[in-house]
């Protein structure tokens, strides 16, 4: 057997796998992993069971996670919609069963104990997360947790936006974070992540298996496009068109819009070096 994997995407560590990875990864024992979901806003997934950890990314509330292990307050699993695999704290999860019948479409809403914009907000939800609609009374929808939400601000599990360009404009001026993924703060890949979701595009988390696994590369001489997939290595950014470009980035600490060619240079000299690679879904 081979020890030789991505831990990122791999449930699997020398005392515990994944039981449909035995035979492939060695490990002390293999278990069959129990879905859930979570029930916070957002949640930090981190490479090592200690809170200074630093975030690999975030999972949103209302997604599933197949949790293999679960210890001192900490669970680790795996994110069904990208793979990624870490810990994450465990009293944000539950294994109710809940079937999301919308999702967030805007940045951020907020959820309400009845169903009036005037009493004071109980907790604020990101775009992308997940909720299952128990009824409606009125412009709010009651989800599972009993709490209301706007219902303009929902769209159809299933439905998607056409221009990802455009969902990820919405997050200019929002702070840079490492591994964040919502507009309290979020990183290139995060941003980049996001607003492929949107459209539909399942993608995956980091910038290298971005680069590896979304669309075809564009060649030298090609006109650029709006949409095209900007990257250095260890950055990404998308393109708003030939000229622009939009990303979250460690320079201005926020997601901004500026001159591609401005960007280019000052990339080149100061941070990431050349781009390695431009490519189209």
């Amino acid at each position: 057997m081979t020890s030789l994997f991505d831990r990122r995407r791999t449930p699997a560590r020398s005392d515990l796998a994944a039981a449909h990875l035995e035979g492939l990864v060695p490990a002390q024992k293999y278990v069959t992993g129990r879905p859930m979901r979570v029930i916070d806003e957002a949640i930090g997934l981190r490479a090592q069971p200690v809170q200074d950890c630093p975030l690999d990314t975030q999972i949103l509330h209302g997604e599933e996670i197949i949790v293999y292990d679960m210890e001192e307050g900490w669970a680790w699993g795996q994110i069904v919609s990208d793979g990624y695999v870490g810990y994450m704290p465990a009293d944000s999860l539950h294994d109710t069963p809940m079937t999301p019948t919308h999702h967030v479409h805007v940045t951020r809403t907020f959820l309400y104990s009845v169903p009036n914009m005037k009493t004071p907000a109980i907790a604020a939800l990101p775009m992308g997360a997940q909720v299952e609609i128990r009824q409606v009374k009125g412009d709010f929808a009651q989800v599972t947790s009993g709490l209301f939400i706007w219902a303009a601000h929902l769209s159809p599990a299933g439905s998607h936006r056409t221009d990802y360009v455009a969902t990820a404009e919405n997050f200019i001026g929002v702070p840079y974070l490492w591994g964040g993924k919502t507009s309290l703060g979020l990183d290139c890949s995060g941003l980049v992540q996001i607003a492929l979701q949107s459209a539909g595009t399942n993608a995956p988390r980091d910038t290298d298996m971005m680069q590896a696994e979304l669309g075809k590369e564009v060649q030298d001489g090609e006109s650029l496009r709006r949409g095209d997939l900007v990257f250095w290595k260890g950055h990404v950014g998308l393109l708003q068109d030939q000229h622009r470009l939009l990303h979250a980035n460690g320079h201005h600490m926020q997601v901004v819009s500026e001159d591609f060619s401005q960007a280019r240079a000052r990339i080149a000299e100061k941070s990431f070096g050349e781009i390695v690679a431009i490519r189209r879904l």
